[in-house]
């Protein structure tokens, strides 16, 4: 999909090493070529007859976007498909998966199953989320929108304290644009200023957050890896566009 493709980039160009997984139309193998430059390993990737998914984009004057999807290839990702990708990896390898493609909860369950940590951003929020097996899941990273689905609150307080109750063994962190992030759960709160820069496009900016946090997960705290990606979230929106926007910080 086109947030889990920016989110394979991100982690990329963050120095780590993504398999993106997914769906695309068999006359666009242009977009694996340009993966394949950006070194995201492309082999799990499926040809099928479906229009590739796609998102329209409107940026408003303060940089703030409104996107319209449609699924398409995304819609298409089968049992078997899930179950090859899967077997390759091993416990604790790391799962990031979106809400634009369908067998959400098969592939969480499978996941699961194979001890693996599970990142799933809620994105775009549909109320089929609430279908899945979420207690599964590490890390939930979400937005003040998505948080608000997620909770039925309307105050950041009101929504960690709902999702604290409903999720009290998984971890969050709440984006929050300009105004940073925060990391909370049933122990611990970390809060992170946002990078001040001069914004043209926030498209992609979140995505650029979680590739980067999620890559620093292993080697950094939880504190630095935030750091890391609300620099790389920032410098994201100084560029027009979405993949091409995110930066390389190594």
């Amino acid at each position: 999909g086109g947030k889990g493709l920016n989110q394979s980039v991100a982690v990329s160009r963050s120095g780590s090493k993504i398999y993106h997984a997914g769906c695309i139309n068999r006359k666009d193998k242009n977009i694996k070529k340009q993966l394949n430059k950006w070194k995201v390993d492309t082999s799990n990737i499926y040809y099928v007859d479906e229009p590739t998914g796609h998102a329209i984009i409107q940026v408003n004057t303060n940089g703030e976007n409104s996107i319209l999807i449609h699924g398409g290839a995304n819609l298409k990702i089968t049992s078997k498909q899930i179950d090859q990708t899967i077997s390759k990896f091993r416990r604790d390898d790391i799962l990031i998966i979106q809400n634009e493609i369908n067998r959400i909860p098969e592939i969480i369950d499978r996941a699961y199953s194979q001890r693996m940590k599970i990142i799933f951003n809620p994105a775009p929020y549909s109320k089929k989320v609430f279908d899945y097996p979420l207690k599964k899941v590490n890390t939930l990273i979400y937005n003040e929108v998505e948080g608000k689905g997620l909770s039925g609150k309307n105050t950041i307080k009101e929504i960690r304290q709902e999702l604290s109750e409903k999720f009290p063994d998984i971890k969050h962190i709440i984006t929050l644009g300009d105004k940073g992030s925060i990391y909370f759960d049933n122990e611990n709160e970390i809060i992170v200023d946002a990078v001040k820069v001069d914004t043209v496009d926030s498209t992609a900016a979140g995505d650029t957050y979680i590739g980067y946090y999620v890559s620093s997960m292993s080697n950094k705290t939880v504190k630095d890896s935030m750091l890391r990606a609300s620099k790389a979230a920032g410098i994201s929106t100084k560029k027009l566009g979405g993949a091409i926007s995110i930066p390389s910080i190594n």
